[in-house]
């Protein structure tokens, strides 16, 4: 998933006091980094003007929620552009399989596909982006990357606020027609011949 990196969004007093709490935690998390990069208060107080107009887009909540991931995850003090990537949701967030255990659930679906208990919509709908028939017919070296884009593109969707139902499976009719033999097409063809007068 991609986030835009500049905006014309304006930070707000909460953007700002994230920005604070985030080089904080920074500076008591990777403390001789830190302290490197940043070697005065001139410097930090940039950087924090900086990174204030470049993460203003995301809301207060979600820098907080990047900052801690990135402490979590990173060894290194991250740069403003690692950090936007730790902001990015996870598809947990919003009760999504990650991208391999969603490809795993579609290969696995017996068919037909569209009547199978899916753990979310969004998990058929990028093995049909996909085409089943490639997912069954490729190793999952070739395969995977193809419905993992296609997943993606799906839960951004998602993050963004779009909601993604299941196709409508259409209903088998009433009343299913049979071929005719060739007898009933001769004695069909006869009385319209009769009723034409051809």
């Amino acid at each position: 998933m991609t986030t835009p990196t500049m905006h014309n969004a304006t930070p707000t007093e909460d953007h700002i006091t994230a920005i604070n709490q985030m080089f904080t935690e920074f500076q008591l998390a990777y403390h001789n980094q830190f302290h490197k990069a940043f070697s005065d208060d001139q410097k930090i107080m940039m950087a924090k003007q900086l990174w204030v107009k470049t993460l203003c887009d995301l809301s207060p909540e979600r820098i907080m929620i990047g900052t801690r991931k990135a402490i979590k995850e990173s060894e290194y003090l991250p740069t403003l552009h690692t950090v936007r990537k730790f902001c990015d949701p996870n598809p947990e967030e919003f009760g999504l399989p990650d991208a391999y255990n969603a490809y795993l659930e579609a290969c696995r679906a017996a068919t037909p596909k569209i009547e199978q208990s899916w753990s979310h919509p969004i998990v058929y709908l990028a093995g049909n982006a996909s085409d089943w028939f490639f997912l069954s017919g490729n190793s999952e070296a070739k395969a995977f990357p193809v419905f993992k884009r296609n997943y993606e593109i799906l839960v951004g969707r998602v993050i963004n606020g779009e909601r993604l139902d299941m196709p409508i499976h259409k209903a088998i009719p009433e009343n299913i027609s049979q071929p005719l033999s060739n007898k009933e097409r001769k004695e069909r063809l006869q009385a319209m011949r009769e009723k034409l007068d051809i």
